[in-house]
């Protein structure tokens, strides 16, 4: 498959109102925890439970999610580099070689599965008064949903992404090829937007676009994949009786969502982490594995006591 075919990813940062610029990464978030919410209020409603409590739920997720993430990417991906640079674990900025605001690059879903399971225990036993695995049953629907919209900001970030292919699924990730900087140097033009434009467009740069390689949308695999890890947890609950076992749907989710990433991962670029000590399989693959273990060990035990309710 000749490289002509295959879609040139140059996206812009977000939408730009002038005064302020709405990044699609932020907006992928926003969405994704607003959705979140208001599926999560359907199910407060349907179990009689008290919106006052769902407040708090919101505040708790959102807090575990982001914390989570983070702090799974610092210590599973890039430990080495932050041992010495502790400050920039909660900074949006960079120290060396030359200050510059980074945002929060590097979140980690399997910190955020960590993060959101002990929230959930302390929102359960303070707050909501219910066995932990009832709000874990729930909790996860939302979840599902959110990641399909993390995976479309990776996306629009153009991060994340998979190993060079000759696929006609193939996509030229630009922004990850070349950096504002490279661009900008690259073509002399000094606005890094107008600078990719160029290579994308341009004839008399066409041999700075030949170095971009076609590369797996691995987002866009895994968050297709996340629609239907979604569809099937939100049809277990509400039209099947999955949700009056307990752990039955939590455990679900952790197969079918782990599952689907240790597939990915098969054609994903290296994301860092320990994988060169262990060998085999890549760090994201390892990190997978155990969620998906105690899925099956929650999934067994459901159908073992079919009348436990949560």
């Amino acid at each position: 498959m000749s490289h002509s075919v295959n879609v040139i990813w140059n996206p812009s940062e977000g939408i730009d109102l002038g005064f302020f610029m709405i990044r699609y990464y932020s907006l992928m978030f926003v969405i994704a925890f607003g959705l979140g919410w208001f599926i999560m209020k359907k199910i407060f409603e349907r179990e009689n439970e008290s919106l006052d409590k769902l407040d708090s739920l919101f505040v708790w997720t959102v807090l575990a999610t982001l914390i989570g993430a983070r702090l799974g990417h610092v210590f599973f991906y890039d430990w080495e580099y932050f041992r010495n640079h502790l400050l920039e674990i909660f900074l949006p900025v960079r120290f060396e070689p030359k200050f510059e605001f980074t945002g929060f690059q590097g979140l980690a879903s399997h910190g955020a599965a960590i993060a959101i399971i002990v929230a959930m225990y302390y929102y359960s036993k303070k707050i909501l008064k219910r066995p932990l695995l009832w709000i874990l049953d729930r909790v996860v629907i939302p979840v599902a949903s959110g990641a399909i919209f993390v995976r479309l900001g990776n996306f629009f970030n153009s991060e994340i992404i998979g190993k060079e292919t000759d696929s006609a699924f193939g996509i030229r990730f630009l922004h990850d090829q070349f950096s504002k900087a490279e661009a900008v140097q690259k073509t002399g033009i000094a606005n890094p937007k107008d600078a990719y434009n160029a290579i994308a467009t341009e004839p008399i740069f066409a041999n700075f676009l030949a170095e971009v390689p076609a590369r797996h949308p691995t987002q866009l695999y895994e968050g297709i994949a996340y629609i239907f890890v979604f569809a099937i947890l939100f049809f277990l609950y509400w039209k099947t009786n999955a949700r009056l076992k307990s752990g039955l749907l939590f455990g679900s989710f952790l197969v079918l969502l782990f599952v689907v990433r240790f597939i990915v991962e098969f054609v994903k670029e290296s994301q860092g982490g320990f994988e060169n000590e262990l060998g085999i399989f890549s760090t994201g693959q390892w990190l997978s594995i155990p969620f998906i273990i105690i899925g099956l060990f929650f999934i067994i035990r459901a159908q073992r006591n079919p009348l436990a309710t949560s």
